[in-house]
């Protein structure tokens, strides 16, 4: 009680703890008075106990007179004269303090107060006064905020907060607005004795600061760790009012700081997505889920389509429980932020540090396209893979599907997900073997990777299944047995180049290193692969060349084309190159027509990019191989393609590319472009078919040129092939025909009339047999739609096409085209698409060609004389031979329509040979334009021949094989002995089976004489490569015979001997003269009988031709076959 009494004025007012209990109640106001003697000792103290009447409390504090005093103290104190601005704001500020702390506070403590609030005017910063009262009962707190910063709720939380840290009792409060951008509020508070002591203004400012900040303050905070203290003022006003009321509520300024730090890089960068991962902490519930991982996708200017979204989320191993979205309100662009709250499939949180950022590159590249969305993204998250790494493992799955090492995608997906270990090692082997920044040389990546097999077979002990072990041990041969890829030509993980839209990748197979492969009988095979696409090209040898085709067979297209290549293998025997064939499907076509054309090309040149990728090139005569492509075959520089089915208009943008490139062979890369020779405006394939026609006819003692002769044909006058068919005789009186629209009858057609009309039609922009001048039609004419569900015939046209009445009642669309093909005509003729005619004992599956099921006739039904094959696989080779042993006179497609394949290989060669005079400047392009257009028909006639002449040698292989059937049986023994012929792939004959045919009368089938024609030309060209009698100056006239004249002379001798096929075409040439002449058997007779091989019978050959001038006695000969029997001419021929 001493140092109260020694602290207490001599006079001073506090308030007690008694409360008053008459005229209001409150604590009531204790005044004490001290007594002092003459000497100022105390003598006591006396305490007046009571309320001060309401108008104490409701006066201006001038207006009574203790508090006037205590103003005038102040005042004084301060130094304030009477009229000045001090003097007011002081005045001011005193009058608006709360009366019961003025009536029991000392001047001294008045004056620091008001000294406070006056400095304080317009700060940002919050300031504290802390005072206990004398008895240590009570404490009086002044708190100065911000005046933009106040509001119920601040004043609310200030006081709660006070109240909590001195553990007191509010007995008064009051607020103050009185000027300097600053509101006060006054506290009297009760607390226990000495619990003041423990707390302190710094204290108290701090903890009310951190009241006073706001959301937008926060979130200013926040950003202050990615941009200035400015900028991120300025973005936190910005996106204060971006961000509405529910957002705020549910997210931390912190967090917010985040979301505004993507949002502002997205505006910066023009990106409509961004995605982040986020672990919050066990406690911290992400869309009112706890235990969840968040993800985060912001969105500017579109909304996000969950039904298409959360697809994507699931493939890549997510678990969705929750979502939130939250708009954003931006000044140009609607922008949303959408809250999920994830696991994986185990139900845990996900390792965003090892994996957030790879899951959000794959979701962002799944909804943007460049990546197929499929359940095997969940490598991603499980074996720590990138999303361009399981890539390369879709890749593979894919291809090793349409092989058939798999027998289903998804099978195989589930394997590797099953085992994503597995999956890991997959591509690290993949990996040690192509990547081109690792140090190690082939060698030691070959030993590693040995190492690297012996652990991965180790791993397949985990796999239970049998048939996973099996498609996973497929996975890693194919790894095993490739030889290149453009991974990473273009940036591996992180892509760099695009084509079609996306980035793709591309494989390279050596075939005969895996023995799945080998049964193909292919060199390599090249697998290029997209989200958008999947292509395949395969090669029979290094010197290939083939058509591209845009196949409508997703499941099996890879099955389409090596069958076409087989046939191209063939169909190559009379060029230079082997033969090769590519084909690709684009996986998302659209359904407008032209946008269908527009993706088909964009998807035709990912697959001449991707085989450009890993092709060699040709620099200044040097081998170059691509950066950053590690090869592990030979040198390999040679490609060529050509135009096919879906891809006829398509030359010119590969030639393009080819320039892009800087490829050697620049617009000869892709033949009949815009520099090339149109096949069809020469109609080379045509005229080189009908000169096979021609043959079969002419055995049969009938000049189709001079003498009318009754057709039915497969196509109309708009195609390349039919319609220069029917146009190369003005004899030809065309009965019917029809295409995949229309069925054309005309059924006792005058030549010549019929011919103009045709010729008409041919020369439309477009046109179809509806466009038939209906006059020209013979009595009885008729076009009808192909899908018609009744026809009615003329008589004329039943008489016509040999339709009895019984049948002629039944007749709709489908079965009138089979009557077509089954008409008792002279020629067939076939320059269509589609797949007409089987064998007895096939089924149409063994045709496969779905879409002509219901038109497909047997070959028996066959009632025309002769077949004319102008386009692809019109028959089967089964039905061939079942055709021909029948009577009927019918070659191959391979031999009919060569002369397609045999003027391109003209073409490529011919810019081949004048690319070094282009290349130096001594011929402009446009003069080599000029030169190859004045070419073409010496061009033409040099293939002419070789139609004839391959024709010729069937027909004398047939008098051959009537003889010696045996010669042609070791031939093919032979054939299969190197592996060159698969007499079951080929539709041979067996041993026994000849047996049969011979004690029946028969030996090999006119088609089967045309396979073994081409197999023995492709392996005697082979024989010949590998020695040295392409060098041998014997053989130099193959090469001068090959190029016209003028075409030599523009490109000099030097040119010439320097041509990069020089050897391939003297082989080719040499092949073809001495095959046609002497017969297939011929030389693999001599092998056999004298024990020589091949390159000594072909010396020996040479020798005896140069000698006996075999091209003349040849030449004379035929200039007589059009005066005497062709029996006799084929016997001239005979040896």
């Amino acid at each position: 009680m001493q140092h109260l009494i020694k602290a207490w004025s001599s006079a001073s007012h506090q308030q007690n703890n008694a409360r008053a209990t008459v005229h209001r109640i409150a604590r009531m106001d204790d005044i004490g008075i001290k007594q002092l003697d003459g000497n100022g000792r105390l003598l006591g103290i006396h305490r007046f106990v009571g309320l001060f009447t309401s108008k104490t409390y409701t006066e201006d504090a001038e207006n009574v007179p203790i508090l006037r005093r205590k103003l005038s103290q102040v005042l004084k104190e301060e130094g304030a004269e009477e009229g000045s601005h001090d003097y007011k704001e002081i005045s001011t500020i005193f009058n608006s303090m709360p009366t019961g702390q003025l009536l029991t506070s000392a001047e001294e403590d008045l004056a620091s107060d008001v000294r406070l609030i006056l400095n304080s005017y317009h700060d940002d910063d919050v300031h504290v006064s802390l005072r206990p009262d004398i008895l240590e009962r009570g404490v009086t707190v002044m708190v100065i905020i911000p005046e933009d910063r106040f509001s119920a709720e601040v004043r609310e939380d200030i006081e709660e907060e006070l109240l909590r840290v001195l553990n007191g009792q509010r007995l008064s409060s009051h607020l103050a607005m009185s000027g300097g951008g600053q509101a006060r509020l006054h506290f009297y508070i009760a607390v226990p004795e000495a619990r003041t002591a423990e707390v302190g203004v710094a204290q108290l400012e701090e903890l009310f600061s951190g009241l006073l900040r706001t959301w937008s303050d926060k979130l200013s905070d926040g950003l202050e760790e990615f941009v200035s203290q400015e900028e991120a003022v300025e973005l936190s006003e910005f996106y204060s009012r971006a961000f509405n009321a529910e957002y705020r509520a549910a997210t931390d300024p912190v967090i917010a700081a985040e979301d505004v730090r993507h949002l502002e890089a997205m505006r910066a960068d023009g990106r409509e997505i961004s995605i982040a991962f986020a672990n919050r902490g066990a406690s911290t519930s992400i869309a009112g889920i706890k235990g969840a991982t968040e993800l985060k996708v912001y969105l500017l200017g579109r909304r996000l389509i969950l039904s298409d979204f959360m697809p994507i989320l699931e493939d890549v191993g997510l678990r969705v429980i929750a979502a939130n979205p939250y708009e954003v309100k931006l000044p140009k662009d609607s922008g949303t932020i959408y809250i999920f709250a994830v696991q994986d499939h185990e139900e845990h949180q996900l390792t965003v540090d090892s994996r957030g950022e790879l899951l959000s590159e794959t979701i962002l590249a799944s909804r943007s396209g460049d990546v197929a969305s499929d359940s095997l993204n969940a490598l991603v998250l499980s074996a720590g893979l990138h999303w361009r790494e399981v890539d390369v493992l879709r890749g593979y799955l894919g291809y090793a599907f349409q092989i058939g090492a798999i027998p289903s995608r998804i099978s195989i997906r589930a394997a590797l997900i099953q085992y994503p270990g597995i999956a890991r090692e997959l591509f690290e082997l993949f990996a040690i073997k192509f990547d081109p920044d690792s140090s190690a040389t082939k060698k030691e990546r070959l030993a590693e990777i040995t190492q690297r097999r012996k652990a991965f077979f180790r791993s397949l002990r985990r796999v239970s299944a049998l048939a996973d072990d099996r498609a996973l041990r497929r996975l890693e041969e194919l790894i095993n047995v490739t030889v290149r890829t453009n991974f990473y030509l273009h940036g591996g993980s992180e892509p760099t180049y695009r084509s079609g839209g996306v980035p793709y990748i591309s494989f390279k197979f050596s075939c005969r290193s895996m023995e799945f492969l080998q049964r193909s009988r292919m060199l390599y095979e090249v697998w290029v692969h997209s989200a958008r696409m999947e292509g395949v090209h395969l090669r029979g040898a290094s010197v290939a060349r083939g058509g591209i085709r845009w196949s409508d067979r997703p499941d099996d297209y890879r099955t389409e084309i090596l069958g076409l290549v087989k046939t191209q293998m063939v169909k190559n025997a009379v060029i230079v190159p082997a033969g090769s064939k590519g084909g690709f499907v684009p996986l998302l076509l659209p359904g407008e027509s032209e946008a269908r054309i527009e993706e088909g090309k964009k998807q035709y040149e990912t697959l001449i990019r991707g085989l450009l990728d890993i092709t060699d090139n040709l620099v200044e005569g040097k081998v170059q191989t691509p950066d950053r492509v590690v090869a592990f075959d030979g040198a390999d520089p040679y490609l060529v393609v050509a135009a096919d089915k879906g891809t006829a208009k398509f030359s010119d943008v590969a030639n393009m590319i080819s320039t892009e490139y800087g490829f050697w062979l620049n617009d000869a890369f892709a033949s009949g472009g815009s520099n090339g020779y149109d096949h069809k405006a020469v109609g080379i394939t045509a005229r080189g078919a009908w000169e096979c026609v021609r043959r079969h006819f002419r055995e049969m003692g009938k000049d189709i040129d001079s003498e009318p002769f009754t057709t039915v044909g497969i196509g109309d006058m708009s195609g390349d092939v039919f319609g220069n068919g029917m146009l190369m005789s003005e004899q030809t009186q065309l009965i019917a025909a029809f295409d995949h629209r229309h069925i054309f009858i005309d059924p006792d057609p005058d030549p010549s009339t019929s011919y103009a009309e045709r010729k008409r039609l041919f020369g439309m922009e477009r046109s179809s047999w509806e466009d038939y001048d209906r006059k020209h039609l013979s009595k009885g004419g008729m076009v009808i739609s192909r899908g018609a569900k009744e026809v009615d015939l003329s008589p004329e046209a039943q008489e016509a096409l040999g339709i009895s009445d019984e049948d002629s009642e039944s007749l709709n669309g489908e079965s009138l085209v089979q009557a077509v093909l089954k008409a008792p005509v002279e020629l067939l003729w076939n320059g269509g698409i589609g797949t007409f005619v089987k064998a007895t004992l096939e089924t149409d599956a063994d045709a496969g060609d779905p879409p002509n099921d219901l038109v497909r006739v047997n070959a028996p039904d066959l009632r025309c004389k002769v077949v004319g094959e102008g386009g692809n696989l019109g028959f089967t080779q089964d039905a061939r031979v079942e055709y021909s042993l029948l009577g009927g006179a019918i070659n191959t497609d391979a031999i009919d329509n060569s002369g397609g394949v045999d003027m391109s290989d003209h073409e490529v060669n011919l810019k081949i040979l004048l690319a070094h005079g282009v290349a130096s400047g001594s011929l402009s392009i446009p003069d080599r334009n000029e030169l190859l257009e004045e070419l073409t028909e010496s061009v033409a006639a040099s293939v002419l021949q070789n139609n004839r002449s391959q024709s010729l040698a069937i027909s004398l292989d047939e008098l051959r094989v009537r003889e010696s059937v045996d010669d042609f049986r070791d031939l093919m023994f032979a054939l299969e002995k190197t592996a060159e012929l698969d007499r079951n792939s080929e539709g041979l004959p067996t041993a026994d089976a000849l047996v049969e045919r011979r004690e029946s009368g028969h030996a090999l089938a006119r088609p089967e004489l045309c396979v073994l024609l081409a197999y023995s030309k492709l392996s005697l060209m082979g024989r010949l490569l590998r020695s040295r009698v392409p060098d041998d100056p014997v053989a130099e006239s193959y090469l001068l015979g090959y190029f016209p004249v003028s075409a030599i002379a523009a490109a000099g001798q030097e040119s010439l001997e320097a041509h990069r096929l020089r050897r391939q075409i003297i082989a080719s040439q040499l092949t073809n003269d001495l095959v046609d002449l002497m017969g297939s058997a011929f030389v693999n007779r001599l092998v056999r009988d004298t024990g020589h091989p091949a390159k000594e019978v072909v010396n020996a050959w040479l020798i005896a031709s140069r000698l006996s001038d075999h091209r003349a006695l040849l030449s004379e000969i035929e200039n007589q076959q059009s005066k005497v029997s062709p029996r006799i001419t084929t016997d001239g021929f005979w040896v």
